[in-house]
């Protein structure tokens, strides 16, 4: 898959049109505790974690991991007209854990809705795939993820040199259909912008690894 060299693909076709109503649905009848950005943590929402472990998306991680996938962490993007913003160029680079420890290259750490985090070395990250399944169509104008081809295989990177490299390399509009996944490692840089027209972008964010313990000593926290 184009995944290891480029940081991310495009899946087309993976969702129906009517899979993606019954999602959307699922989401309205739930109380999610939402921000004007979306909601996190939702892998105990029983629509979202059903969808997690949709053997379609099982499988596309399988095959990016090498190893059999495993969700972790959902989040849900709710970009309208009424509810917009852009986002800047960075990596994600935090990751959810279930204590804090001693070990090298993890931190600083912090708590998001009551969850434990920190900002993850390249070993955990390297082991963690993201699969944005969205729920319309991301056009030029309702803000697309934007990426950065190859910049996954750069490392973790501070602010200015993720800014530098971004105004250095042209980038690329994540366009996709509805039902279609853009699959993306998590040290990819990437962006959006806002939107331009009326059509929402609403996207669920699931992150996959092949094992909880992301290193030796180190457990992730499934949210």
């Amino acid at each position: 898959m184009q995944i290891r060299k480029l940081g991310y693909t495009i899946v087309s076709s993976v969702f129906t049109e009517g899979e993606c109503d019954e999602l959307l649905f699922a989401l309205e009848s739930q109380m999610l505790a939402r921000s004007r950005a979306g909601a996190r943590h939702l892998l105990s929402v029983p629509p979202i974690s059903k969808l997690a472990s949709d053997k379609r998306l099982i499988s596309i991680a399988t095959e990016i991991l090498d190893r059999p996938a495993r969700p972790f962490r959902v989040t849900l993007f709710d970009k309208s007209a009424s509810a917009n913003w852009s986002v800047v160029w960075h990596q994600d680079t935090a990751l959810p854990v279930r204590v804090k420890v001693a070990a090298q290259g993890w931190g600083p750490w912090s708590r998001k809705a009551g969850v434990l985090y920190a900002h993850a070395p390249v070993e955990a990250l390297s082991k963690v795939v993201a699969l944005r399944v969205h729920l319309d169509e991301s056009s030029l104008l309702n803000g697309p993820l934007r990426v950065i081809p190859e910049s996954h295989l750069l490392g973790v990177l501070q602010d200015d040199v993720v800014a530098r490299v971004a105004r250095e390399h042209t980038p690329v509009d994540c366009v996709v259909c509805r039902g279609g996944v853009v699959a993306m490692r998590p040290l990819i840089i990437h962006s959006s912008a806002r939107v331009r027209s009326a059509a929402a972008r609403r996207v669920l964010h699931i992150e996959y690894t092949s094992s909880f313990e992301i290193v030796p000593g180190v457990e992730l926290f499934a949210a």
